[in-house]
């Protein structure tokens, strides 16, 4: 091989530099084919090299090539650097560039929003800006082996400062089983504070018996890796099963509370409403709410009967600007996700079924439009779907707002109050009731919420509730009719003493807790300032115990870490969309050991990220939450949607609706 090093003197004078095609090209008369074509590819390295490094060499250097003799400098031409040829040469190469860059997005089929990954990004500009000699792309096995581990490494660094703030913090353990698409059983594991949720690990359960013992074992040991001093709660789905691994985990940890998922208990309420079961046992039930089944089963038949047709799909299309959602069944609240799309598009499907286009196409199958028509054009019909959406839209409204990683622990026993309470007022004002009067319809919802919320609750939620200034407030007790402070609520009273219990097993210093709380409740000593009583109402809880509660050390220690928890185990919902996605059986066979580094790695990254600020803001806004229809993960650019509305119009406009106009910034040359 002809070597171009520093012992091999050539003349430069046999080469011809010429601009050809918008390419720079050397060329020489003694050089054969081979080393012509090393001489081009030489001159697009360096090319590239020029124009994606922030040096200022002059272009073409020959020394650049290392084609140049001994103590020969080439002659400097004023104003070379910045000249209109160069301009255009920088041009052609970026061009280049970003071809290059598009055809890898064509070639492997990527979502075009990874170009709004900040990590993407961030990649390219370092490579522009630092002039890499011989640099070598990272190859399939050492991306998916030591740069793996190497990154999780890094991400394990970097969650530290997150750790370190448990033990004062507190922390939740959440956890949920699934199958991989090798049918393997996986059970993973989620620490979440307030500053968002980290995930610890994924355990393959294979030849496992999964009963209660076996789970609170694997909960027992991650409890003791991320410290048992630091552990508030663990949080399942409510499979009997994990009630009962709950009952264990407690006995052996008197101060850790299990406490189940407040969005999978609303999901199971509204699904015994809006799908009753007809059977001996759900006679009362089904009597009352089998027609929201019948309505329900209307849509998902109607939905399908459009989706599944190429050609009513285009005629849809044509009158309704959104998507009709085929929200999956496991999905929580699909049924009312559902209904509501139908309400909101029902001008357009009624304005489809009387056009000509659609009496022109239904002849493939008469009977379904006829009844497609029927129902798009009966009032009765729609007024069932808004009765629907009215009186679960309490329900819908609380399992929305508690789908979030967000600290709600402290919340929920109000909000469930409250939600029945506005569920028991719409159907009262449909059906043309007084409070006074009796609903069979109302007794039936209610006692199904009633029933789940006495499923739901634990003696965490009674403490959180009684440690929140706010419902102390003579503004919050005046906000609605019989409301009484948490101290004078008998079922509080009793749940937050089992609470102080354990968490002081000593009788004297649960005398002390104690009589802190007499003086928070009774705005006594150390809690009767002006400022104290005004800031109740409005300042955040947490912030309120950190400004206004030393006077209490042992109750301002458990409140700052009870204000600052979760209630539900959505993380590991979605964690599943990410595990499901990077297991994909569409890609190469991963190891379960593998495809947990790649969602530590994957789920931590972006939990760092939405630490940014330019998380919320600029191009790279929100990039891990939506994508493009061009997506072969089957949804991974999604996997946070259900935290953000999936089925609100102005979320979808954001994630889904290709405006056309990226606004780049086209390079432009200035002569």
């Amino acid at each position: 091989m002809m070597s171009f090093g520093s012992r091999f003197e050539f003349p430069f004078s046999h080469l011809a530099v010429f601009w050809s095609c918008g390419v720079l090209v050397l060329r020489c008369s003694r050089l054969g084919c081979a080393a012509l074509a090393l001489s081009c590819s030489l001159t697009l390295a360096l090319s590239l090299s020029l124009s994606l490094s922030s040096t200022s060499a002059v272009l073409l250097s020959l020394k650049g090539l290392g084609l140049r003799k001994e103590g020969f400098e080439p002659k400097k031409r004023k104003g070379f650097g910045n000249s209109p040829l160069k301009k255009a040469f920088n041009l052609e190469v970026r061009d280049q560039l970003k071809s290059e860059i598009s055809r890898m997005f064509y070639s492997s089929g990527l979502p075009f929003h990874l170009a709004r990954n900040p990590y993407c990004v961030s990649s390219y500009t370092f490579a522009a800006n630092d002039n890499i000699s011989e640099f070598v792309s990272p190859g399939y096995n050492a991306l998916r082996t030591t740069l793996l581990q190497k990154e999780r490494a890094n991400i394990e660094q970097l969650l530290e400062p997150i750790k370190s703030t448990w033990k004062e913090k507190g922390v939740s353990i959440v956890t949920d089983g699934w199958s991989d698409a090798q049918r393997m059983p996986l059970i993973n594991f989620m620490a979440v504070t307030e500053s968002g949720p980290v995930f610890l690990k994924a355990i393959n359960c294979k030849g496992k018996y999964k009963d209660k013992f076996y789970i609170a074992g694997l909960i027992i040991d991650t409890i003791a890796e991320v410290g048992a001093q630091n552990v508030v709660q663990v949080t399942t789905d409510n499979a009997p099963v994990c009630k009962f691994a709950g009952m264990l985990i407690e006995s052996q940890y008197p101060h850790v509370f299990w406490t189940p998922c407040v969005v999978h208990t609303l999901n199971l309420a509204l699904k015994n409403i809006c799908a009753a079961v007809d059977s001996q046992r759900n006679e009362a039930t089904y009597a009352e709410c089998h027609w929201i089944t019948e309505v329900a089963g209307d849509a998902i038949m109607i939905r399908n009967f459009i989706m599944n047709h190429q050609m009513r799909l285009a005629i849809f299309s044509e009158f309704v600007t959104l998507k009709l959602l085929a929200v999956v069944e496991t999905h929580f609240a699909s049924v009312i996700i559902m209904l509501r799309r139908f309400k909101l598009i029902k001008h357009g499907l009624q304005a489809m079924v009387i056009s000509d286009r659609w009496s022109s196409y239904r002849e493939d199958d008469v009977g379904k439009a006829g009844f497609v028509k029927e129902k798009f054009l009966n009032d009765i019909w729609w007024d069932k779907i808004e009765y629907i959406l009215s009186f679960t839209g309490p329900i819908y409204d609380m399992l929305q707002y508690v789908d979030t990683d967000k600290p709600t622990l402290h919340l929920i026993y109000d909000m469930w109050d409250s939600m029945i309470e506005n569920v028991k007022m719409a159907i009262y004002q449909h059906e043309g009731k007084e409070e006074n009067e009796e609903s069979t319809f109302y007794s039936v919802v209610h006692a199904i919420l009633i029933d789940w919320w006495t499923k739901n609750s634990t003696p965490l939620h009674c403490l959180a509730h009684s440690l929140n200034p706010r419902y102390y407030s003579e503004e919050w007790l005046n906000e609605a009719p019989n409301r009484v402070p948490p101290h004078k609520d008998l079922e509080i009273q009793e749940e937050r003493n089992k609470c102080l219990k354990r968490y002081f097993p000593n009788a004297e210093n649960r005398r002390v807790a104690i009589l802190e709380y007499a003086r928070f409740s009774g705005a006594g000593e150390g809690f009767s300032s002006f400022d104290s009583l005004h800031d109740r109402r409005g300042l955040d809880p947490k912030a309120w115990w950190m400004v206004y509660g030393a006077a209490a050390p042992l109750l301002q220690n458990i409140a700052l870490k009870l204000l600052g928890q979760l209630c539900s185990s959505s993380c590991c919902e979605r964690n599943w969309s990410t595990y499901s996605f990077i297991h994909s059986m569409k890609r190469n066979k991963i190891q379960p050991q593998r495809a947990e580094d790649l969602v530590f790695v994957h789920t931590n990254l972006r939990l760092l990220s939405r630490k940014s600020e330019k998380y919320m803001r600029g191009p790279s806004k929100m990039w891990d939450v939506g994508g493009d229809a061009f997506d072969p993960f089957e949804g991974a650019g999604i996997l946070e949607i259900a935290s953000l509305s999936l089925d609100e119009p102005d979320m979808e406009a954001v994630l889904f609706t290709d405006e056309g106009d990226d606004n780049d910034e086209d390079d432009v040359i200035t002569c």
